[in-house]
């Protein structure tokens, strides 16, 4: 029925038309930002998932970051303690090479020792970066033990959100009481040296030796300091020390007075056991690295794999989105034809009555 009142076919062409527009702006949009959902009204509960997964994201990133950094440090302290145990394989030569030497070739031979120890104290000292050293450290005493134990240097390496949405962190630590290699720290205040300067005794003959070093390592594990283990040692001998090394391998010298071959040759024994110790501190801070790599990669792998998941729910088919652009800009054009037609009806009827 054709009416004046209401041209249905122009309507119904209309919203045609405007179905046709929307669509096109919705497709235009997708395209211009590459989102299928980018924000909350497209998609409510996809938009919230992937804000939180990208934040998480950007957590994870800050924690790559951290593990760069913890990478850091780790390789510059191991770097020290490669060639502080470089330098010390060096003194034992040069102590082996001691025994029997004369008095005037001992002398140029401390001398060649002394360097070295200096050089050891300067690897230590010189491996620090971004204010973190693992191998010279000051004392820090333990309030509730006053023991002078260095804390762990913790290294950021997860950021996890449970099933229920709990953050936590996880970190990588490393045992710097087990690392340390010199305690800077006031004399009055340190309870527990490094490494290369705690306090041991040397006996003349093996016997006295041996029975100081039981004692000692029976004092260090049953938790006791090395000020109180040496203390424990020299108890169970019934002589004295001949001499006292209170910087272990660093401060050693085979010209003082009263050292002879055979205390020359304990301190062989001592230099080899500190080796041994070193050893173990580099075992500890390879597998921190270890560790720091292989987390690295994971942290690396797992925002890869965010950015994917977060993809699959949002992001635009772009392919798809063009194909979808030319048929609705085809549509459109169809659309306006169509009303421009229904439009057309009504003129044409009112153009009778102009001619009746």
């Amino acid at each position: 029925m054709a009416s004046i009142m209401t041209n249905a076919a122009a309507l119904t062409a209309l919203q045609s038309l405007n179905a046709t527009n929307k669509s096109l702006e919705q497709t235009q949009a997708r395209i211009s930002t590459g989102y299928r959902v980018s924000e909350a009204s497209d998609n409510a509960a996809y938009w919230s998932i992937a804000t939180t997964m990208r934040s998480d994201n950007a957590a994870l990133s800050t924690v790559q970051d951290a593990l760069g950094l913890g990478a850091s440090k780790v390789d510059t302290a191991y770097t020290g303690m490669n060639n502080v145990l470089s330098t010390i394989g060096q003194i034992k030569t040069k102590l082996l090479a001691s025994v029997g030497q004369s008095d005037a070739n001992k002398a140029k031979t401390q001398t060649e020792i002394t360097a070295l120890q200096a050089q050891m104290k300067s690897f230590a000292d010189a491996a620090t970066f971004s204010g973190s050293n693992f191998l010279s450290v000051t004392s820090k005493q333990v309030a509730a033990a006053n023991d002078g134990v260095q804390p762990d240097a913790k290294i950021v390496s997860s950021f996890n959100r449970s099933s229920s949405g709990a953050i936590s962190l996880g970190t990588i630590d490393i045992d710097v009481e087990s690392t340390k290699l010199f305690d800077s720290g006031l004399a009055t205040d340190v309870k527990n040296y490094g490494i290369l300067d705690r306090q041991t005794s040397i006996y003349s003959t093996a016997a006295d030796q041996s029975a100081y070093d039981a004692a000692y390592a029976a004092a260090i594990a049953g938790g006791a300091t090395d000020i109180a283990a040496n203390t424990a040692g020299q108890s169970a001998v019934s002589g004295t020390p001949t001499k006292i090394d209170n910087v272990s391998a660093y401060n050693l010298d085979i010209t003082a007075a009263g050292v002879t071959d055979d205390i020359i040759t304990q301190m062989i024994t001592k230099i080899d056991n500190v080796m041994s110790q070193l050893t173990d501190s580099a075992t500890i801070l390879g597998a921190a690295k270890s560790s720091i790599d292989l987390q690295k990669t994971f942290t690396q792998s797992l925002m890869d794999s965010i950015d994917r998941g977060v993809g699959q729910l949002v992001d635009a088919d772009m392919n798809k989105e063009s194909t979808r652009l030319q048929a609705l800009q085809v549509q459109q054009q169809l659309g306006i034809q169509s009303l421009s037609i229904a439009n057309s009806s009504s003129q044409s009827i009112l153009s009778l009555f102009k001619n009746g």
